[in-house]
């Protein structure tokens, strides 16, 4: 919708009445604070009422029905360093020309890295599956915003279980304190090796994460000066890691007097953090990227009344976060609950990415997982492969998840989830058959005369699907597939609705 016409939502951050919370309401917050919901769980949050709805979804330390994380889910050392034996023996190999010791040397380090690959592989697989299944979806939700926020790739970092212990990390800090997180993520193996301050020595200082920290990290283009990264990136000097723990290496580590946003003295890595964080710009950029995440990602044009709805309801937001010393929780809670949330101009206004369509679809409408390694391949091709963010700034998520060509991946996928088709695949396999009717069965249970009425039928099914009432031809042409044998509850016929309506411009909006 072009900014000139696109209405301005309220400001209001009024926490939204009990009587003004119903099933749409309860729908717009499973989508945006998780993957969606079932008819059944809609229903439910409905009835419970937006303050008990909010606080279940934000309760994630007391969600029960879903298991933590193994500390030993994954092999710790399937890629190592050699020992100083190994090294030893290695440029020995190399001084004697020992060709046959140097390829025995590199076929194992080719082992480990084919390994490596394979782990990795398990843990994307381990990731889809917890998005899928957790009770959890807020937490889930929020570690991967914060995948994208710190974004980090396999590609440079080489090494599966650092990945998953950075993965461990922003779960574990998923709705926690942005504070500890950012004191964390400069002693984050796969973040350090990323952005190269594995190699950030006192004689050559690394600018690459001191850089980052400021502009994509913590407070946005325009909020620092070229002398703070490089005085941040002194502070960073000797933050290293070794094996799978951070390091601090005080030999590499420059004690010189420094100068960061304002604060003086033999500044180090934590004092960087802090002077970041004493800058009111950290609260607004974080607050804003919050809202993008969980609101609206097209932002409006500048002078635009929707625009200053936008302004209006992050200055709230920041607020919330310097009151609540960077506590994440307070903020979302008083985001969740706001009448500017629940606004109908931010609903239906954020494309789906691969992971809310593939999981959403999943957890939205009963339909079987069938294959993990196809999703995962479906996801790339749709442009996120996770664990691979195409650069430092993350996914550029929004209008960028569409074009000619993932148009078509995204709507084969979704077929290939209600069917178990693949483009020129034969029929599904009956094992994974899916039924349809549990997509709606909560409603046919307290509507039984509904499902007579291919009329009713379609509209629920939309409502289901879309999350928003669709009239004319497209709604006809559904409740004629639904009518067609007569029965508006046959397997058939709900199957071929749903196909219909997924592929609707409208299945990719949340």
């Amino acid at each position: 919708m072009g900014d000139a016409i696109r209405r301005a939502p309220t400001a209001s951050m009024r926490a939204i009445s009990r009587d003004r919370f119903g099933e749409g309401e309860a729908r717009h917050l499973l989508w945006r604070a998780g993957f969606g919901g079932t008819d059944a769980q809609i229903a439910t949050l409905a009835e419970w009422g937006p303050e008990r709805a909010v606080d279940h979804l934000l309760d994630v330390d007391n969600a029960a029905g879903y298991p933590g994380v193994r500390s030993d889910a994954f092999d710790a050392g399937v890629i190592r360093e050699f020992t100083r034996e190994e090294q030893r023996a290695y440029r020995m190999a190399l001084q004697q020309g020992d060709e046959a010791a140097v390829a025995r040397f590199r076929g194992l380090r080719e082992s480990m890295q084919r390994a490596d690959r394979d782990q990795m592989r398990s843990v994307q697989r381990w990731w889809l599956t917890r998005m899928i299944e957790s009770s959890r979806p807020l937490e889930e939700k929020m570690t991967l915003f914060w995948h994208g926020h710190f974004a980090t790739s396999y590609r440079t970092v080489e090494n599966s279980y650092h990945m998953f212990l950075q993965n461990q990390l922003f779960r574990s800090h998923a709705l926690g304190n942005f504070g500890d997180l950012l004191f964390r993520i400069i002693r984050d193996p796969a973040m350090l090796k990323y952005l190269n301050n594995d190699r950030n020595f006192r004689a050559s200082p690394n600018e690459n994460l001191a850089r980052e920290l400021m502009e994509l990290f913590a407070l946005g283009e325009g909020q620092y000066q070229e002398r703070d990264i490089r005085e941040g990136a002194r502070a960073l000097t000797g933050y290293t890691y070794s094996g799978n723990e951070f390091v601090f290496d005080a030999n590499r580590h420059d004690d010189g007097q420094k100068q960061i946003l304002g604060t003086s003295g033999n500044l180090n890595g934590d004092d960087f953090v802090k002077a970041i964080l004493a800058r009111r710009a950290c609260s607004d950029f974080i607050a804003t990227k919050l809202y993008r995440w969980f609101v609206v990602d097209d932002i409006p044009a500048r002078g635009t009344p929707a625009r200053a709805s936008m302004e209006r309801v992050i200055r709230d937001l920041s607020g919330a976060l310097r009151r609540h010393r960077y506590e994440i929780k307070p903020m979302l809670r008083m985001l969740f609950l706001s009448e500017h949330f629940y606004d109908s101009a931010n609903r239906h206004m954020q494309i789906k990415s691969p992971a809310e369509l593939v999981v959403g679809t999943v957890r939205s409408l009963h339909t079987p997982v069938r294959d993990l390694n196809t999703l995962l391949d479906a996801m790339e091709l749709m442009g996120q492969r996770l664990f691979f963010p195409p650069n430092v700034a993350g996914w550029a998520g929004g209008r960028a998840w569409i074009n000619t060509s993932t148009v078509f991946v995204r709507q084969n996928t979704t077929a290939f989830l209600l069917t178990g088709m693949t483009p020129g695949s034969g029929p599904a396999l009956t094992e994974r058959a899916y039924d349809p009717a549990m997509a709606i069965r909560d409603f046919v249970t307290r509507r039984p005369e509904a499902a007579r009425d291919p009329e009713r039928m379609a509209g629920r099914l939309l409502e289901v699907m879309l999350g928003m009432e669709i009239g004319g031809a497209r709604r006809e042409s559904v409740a004629r597939v639904l009518g067609a044998d007569g029965n508006p509850l046959s397997n058939d016929g709900i199957l071929q609705a749903m196909m219909l309506i997924s592929a609707m411009p409208e299945y990719q909006l949340c």
